[in-house]
């Protein structure tokens, strides 16, 4: 079998690397090794926070329905409860920027179905 030097494939492994952990603190910028950790570690976290977002934002807008709704005389929960017995296709998100940004819109909604 022939001799394969992989010096060039090495370097070029070991740039992208350290390339990656710029701004990174201690040994985790500038050394091979404990940099190819961090991005590990990294990439588990930025999969894993991808989804909590999701579950962020859905908490953001149920304060915001709710905040919306307290000056009418509603609770979120049974707001939703009737959203949902009378069929109406608003989702959270869509109802959340209309409580924040256009309250008037959001009151006669609640008004219709209420």
């Amino acid at each position: 079998m022939t001799r394969v030097k992989k010096g060039v494939n090495a370097l070029k492994y070991r740039r992208n690397i350290l390339k990656q952990t710029k701004g990174f603190r201690f040994g985790r910028g500038n050394k091979e090794r404990q940099g190819q950790e961090a991005l590990f570690h990294a990439g588990a976290d930025a999969f894993a926070h991808r989804r909590d977002k999701k579950g962020d934002f859905r908490r953001l807008w149920n304060v915001r329905i709710n905040a919306g709704l307290r000056p009418l005389g509603h609770t979120y929960s049974k707001f939703m409860g009737i959203l949902k017995k009378k069929e109406v296709l608003l989702d959270r998100k869509i109802l959340a920027l209309l409580a924040n940004d256009n309250p008037e819109t959001f009151k006669r909604i609640v008004e219709k179905v209420s």
